[in-house]
């Protein structure tokens, strides 16, 4: 693998990490509602940890191949996006929360986004479809297929991590001493989530 590779993929996922999605809008919504956007954001990344973890060691070619484990887990995270943005809909809090509150949702923030991640299907999509075609096999590769793995799944994390903190903070900034719109913001991530997570369980039932 050489730098022009690495290069390349890390172009293209760049390009898919800003597309607005599940992440951005939770990055969103947990910074205005007084949570911790670091916890928030390394929650998100431990998920997607997980995912390289799985493509590393083969695991994720075994979920793709089972039409009901990949079912199960996508029924499974669109369920709980489905769960968080109703629940962001009916509290969406207002921006600013005193240390003590911050901390105690820290934690709160941190598990929610490594299971949003966690479960995400497009997470693993993301391993299976596009990663593989930046891997060099046969005689030509000068690593492992698992440690090229790994190391494309460590960029990824890191992308993730640039992006999601510079919406997540930029956010916070612009909107933080606004609280109307601030709730407003937090509604429409909220939305986001819901719609997102009804979607993806209806297109993965609609290919059963």
């Amino acid at each position: 693998m050489d730098s022009a590779t690495l290069l390349s993929f890390l172009a293209l996922d760049l390009l898919l990490v800003c597309v607005p999605g599940a992440d951005w809008a939770y990055t969103i919504s947990a910074g205005l509602r007084g949570r911790s956007v670091l916890a928030a954001v390394g929650g998100l990344v431990t998920g997607y940890a997980l995912h390289t973890v799985l493509a590393a060691a083969g695991l994720a070619v075994l979920v793709a191949g089972s039409p009901a484990l990949l079912t199960a887990l996508t029924a499974a995270g669109s369920a709980y996006l489905v769960w968080l943005g109703w629940s962001v809909l009916r509290r969406p809090g207002t921006p600013g929360t005193d240390g003590t509150a911050a901390e105690e949702s820290g934690l709160g923030a941190f598990r929610r986004g490594a299971v949003i991640s966690g479960l995400n299907p497009k997470g693993l999509l993301l391993y299976l479809s596009v990663l593989p075609q930046f891997l060099v096999t046969g005689d030509t590769a000068r690593l492992p297929v698992p440690v090229q793995t790994a190391a494309l799944g460590a960029l990824h994390m890191a992308c993730c991590a640039a992006v999601y903190l510079s919406v997540g903070l930029t956010a916070r900034a612009l909107l933080g001493a606004r609280p109307t719109a601030a709730r407003a913001v937090v509604r429409t991530s909220g939305a986001a989530m819901l719609g997102i997570g009804a979607f993806l369980l209806v297109q993965r039932l609609a290919v059963l």
